[in-house]
């Protein structure tokens, strides 16, 4: 097993659930965030930018794996080429890494950086393991509560698998922990929803009632949505947590004692 795994976007919503999974296993773990933190966890934390390419160098050096999370909505593509080219030429002998499902298929300007990013690991000379994965349930909850200020809400011709980030996060231990295996099974959720049933079944964990507008996505992005190009029906591993419980969770849980807000 490797001395040290260093895992790049530690502090964020996937890490968090990586990284006591790591602890549980045995290895030592170094995270790498643009935020710092204090050690006490368990954990060495390292600083810099992976997009200005800052502070790559140190945190690579005597690493075996790397657990590549880090990401946003731009710049993943530069962000991953300063990796790799620090982590080859530190050693390192596993590099694993996740994408989104659709990221070869779906003709958006994110997506083309999460798939020139991939081409990055695949090109690296670094054996690696590639997991793609559909969107979060967290994320699916920001936009539905966002949009749940709205007095009316629109909801897009879109159809998505939400999966639960945790299971994302105990596939991705599990695979870098084992052997470099390439582009792997693609991890979505139990369930394909709507827009309008995602944003319906917030909308009733919240207590809150608005009306919805069906809204058509325009241009080449909006025909590859209506195709299910951003779904994986064949060949995938689905989770188990569905939206609703995790709506049951996260929702029920925030909600007021003294009664549903609705308004």
């Amino acid at each position: 097993m490797a001395s040290t795994i260093l895992v790049t976007g530690g502090t964020g919503t996937l890490g968090r659930h990586v990284i006591p999974l790591l602890l549980d296993a045995g290895p030592e773990v170094r995270v790498f965030s643009r935020h710092g933190r204090e050690p006490g966890d368990g954990v060495e934390y390292m600083t810099g930018d992976l997009v200005k390419g800052e502070g790559i160098e140190a945190a690579v050096e005597g690493v075996e794996i790397v657990l590549h999370l880090a990401g946003g909505p731009k710049g993943d593509d530069e962000a991953t080429r300063h990796l790799v080219r620090a982590a080859s030429a530190a050693g390192v002998r596993h590099l694993v890494s996740i994408s989104v499902i659709g990221a070869d298929r779906v003709p958006l300007a994110w997506l083309r950086s999460k798939l020139a990013a991939e081409q990055a690991v695949a090109g690296s000379g670094i054996p690696w393991t590639k997991l793609r994965a559909a969107q979060f349930h967290d994320l699916a909850l920001t936009l539905a509560e966002k949009m749940a200020k709205l007095p009316v809400i629109p909801a897009p011709g879109m159809r998505l698998q939400p999966v639960d980030s945790r299971e994302v996060a105990a596939r991705l231990v599990e695979l870098t922990l084992g052997a470099p295996a390439g582009l792997v099974p693609d991890l979505a959720g139990p369930e394909v929803h709507t827009m309008a049933d995602l944003l319906g079944g917030y909308l009733r964990a919240s207590g809150r009632r608005r009306p919805m507008l069906p809204v058509r996505i325009p241009g080449k992005a909006g025909r590859a949505y209506r195709a299910g190009e951003n779904l994986s029906l064949d060949g995938v591993v689905l989770g188990k947590r569905t939206w609703e419980e995790f709506l049951a969770e996260r929702v029920g849980r925030d909600r007021s004692p003294h009664g549903a807000d609705k308004s």
